[in-house]
């Protein structure tokens, strides 16, 4: 199996923005190859996640030597109690294989203090490419890195980790002196990493050669928290200041796709992104698409239960996927006119409320009234049967639309779901009580009124109620009249 792409093994897409950061977590690359204990998983990064972004790994042992001999892989670490003017406590000195810690609340080695240590790092670091690279430390207070005693990063913080950068030219076959410094000064959170962006031109290459080894591809794509999110300092094609320009993947992404794809290999591409993506053309070509968004720091185990039907998902859609950014208005439009699920009349790629399982469900309704005075509630029964071969969980949604209406009106709006298990062949009654409010229209005024006369129409399903859904009874449809007086609520 490949396991392919530049959000397969990226800690930061677990988390999102806003996020505390957990001490043991799990990519989907780690959680696929814990499930697949007998298999052969590769791995490839493929490309850069969108033109120009760094791709950011842990400095790795077989780079990293205690000295210049290169006996001993990994950097020599002395750990003492203690920090600032204080006289030190207790030390214990190890080797570790590189900088690459979350310890959270706990003490970073036995007998250390977890409330105020300082670390010290020393060795050499050999990289086994030559060119440009990007290095970053990220930490929780105080961390310095030095090359050949010139300091290159400092992170100073005591309010959440950050990352500092700088850029460096190395060459294959050298040796360069680093030492790195840690402290910790309270009883915050505590983290230290040692990060770099190599230069990598064989990429595409690479992911190329193990697709064409392996019997299946799982592609994890998508975005990431470090492209997206609010008022962040991001120039990069099809992003501007956290904001996004293009809603397709990026170039760097289709052109890897495209090229998996003429191999004929089986496909499951894997999402991980924190808002909707267009996806014509991947979804016409590739025949399996999980939606992970930023899964948490178990969404590897996650991820790997659903591909390999551990877990049956029922998850369903909050918002909508378009085709293209050129399906709605601009986003500095505040009116909702042909947006979201309510007011958009054209066809989505993925609408509000879609999502499959590895079951299949159908629909009827079964009860209902014909006619409703305009002041009452509409009481609807509606039978839900698996017809799948397994156990699965449905998510019924109701959806109430007021054709012919003159007034005010969304295309159609969600008035009700319930998420239910059902065993394989089982069937079962679904109950919804819809009040007046539910069914109203807008005046002039924006007040909600009930009309007579007017049309309700209800459909009760695991989808909205396109044709084809209603064809494949995956949603059942009926129209009511309302009569009575004109009810202003």
């Amino acid at each position: 199996m490949a396991v392919i792409g530049p959000n397969a093994d990226d800690f930061d897409v677990l988390l999102a923005n806003y996020n505390g950061y957990p001490t043991h977590y799990k990519t989907p690359l780690a959680g696929i190859r814990e499930k697949l204990p007998d298999a052969e998983v590769t791995f490839a990064q493929g490309c850069e996640l969108a033109p120009g972004m760094p791709y950011f790994t842990p400095i790795p042992a077989d780079c990293l030597f205690t000295d210049a001999t290169k006996t001993q892989q990994g950097l020599h670490a002395v750990y003492a109690s203690g920090s600032g003017t204080e006289s030190a406590g207790r030390t214990v000195e190890q080797t570790d294989s590189n900088i690459n810690f979350i310890w959270g609340e706990a003490a970073p080695a036995e007998g250390i203090d977890n409330e105020r240590f300082t670390i010290t790092w020393t060795g050499v670091l050999a990289p086994e490419t030559s060119g440009t690279y990007l290095l970053s430390a990220e930490a929780e207070q105080q961390f310095s890195f030095y090359m050949d005693d010139s300091l290159l990063l400092n992170v100073r913080t005591w309010n959440n980790p950050r990352k500092a950068y700088n850029f460096l030219t190395l060459e294959a076959g050298k040796t360069y002196r680093i030492r790195a410094e840690y402290s910790q000064d309270s009883t915050q959170y505590s983290m230290a990493r040692l990060l770099w962006s190599a230069p990598n031109p064989h990429r595409l290459q690479q992911a190329i050669d193990i697709a064409k080894q392996s019997d299946v591809v799982i592609l994890c794509l998508g975005l990431s928290p470090s492209l997206e999110g609010e008022e962040m300092p991001v120039i990069i094609e099809g992003f501007s200041g956290g904001d996004r320009i293009d809603i397709g993947l990026p170039r760097t992404q289709k052109a890897l796709i495209k090229e998996l794809a003429a191999l004929g290999k089986p496909i499951a591409l894997v999402l991980l992104n924190g808002s909707a993506i267009a996806l014509e053309d991947e979804a016409a070509n590739l025949p399996a698409i999980v939606e992970a968004w930023y899964p948490g720091q178990q969404g590897g185990a996650a991820i790997a239960d659903v591909l390999f039907g551990d877990y049956n998902p029922a998850g369903r859609l909050p918002l909508t996927f378009y085709k293209s950014a050129d399906d709605i208005p601009e986003f500095i439009n505040y009116d909702m006119q042909g947006k979201t699920y309510r007011y958009f009349t054209g066809t989505p790629l993925y609408e509000f409320g879609y999502g499959l399982s590895y079951s299949t469900f159908e629909y009827a309704i079964k009860k209902v009234p014909q006619t409703v005075s305009a002041g009452e509630n509409i009481k609807i029964t509606a039978e839900v049967t698996n017809t799948g071969k397994i156990d699965g969980d449905e998510v019924v949604q109701l959806y109430v639309s007021l054709p012919g209406s003159n007034l005010k009106t969304p295309v159609r709006s969600l008035q009700g779901f319930r998420r239910i298990h059902l065993k394989a062949g089982e069937r079962r009654k679904v109950e919804f009580t819809l009040t007046p409010a539910q069914i109203a229209a807008r005046d002039a005024n924006n007040q909600a009124v009930v009309e007579p006369g007017g049309t309700v129409r209800i459909s009760v399903g695991g989808r909205q109620p396109a044709p084809q859904a209603i064809a494949a009874k995956q949603v059942a449809v009926i129209e009511l009249k309302v009569a009575g007086e004109p009810a202003q609520l």
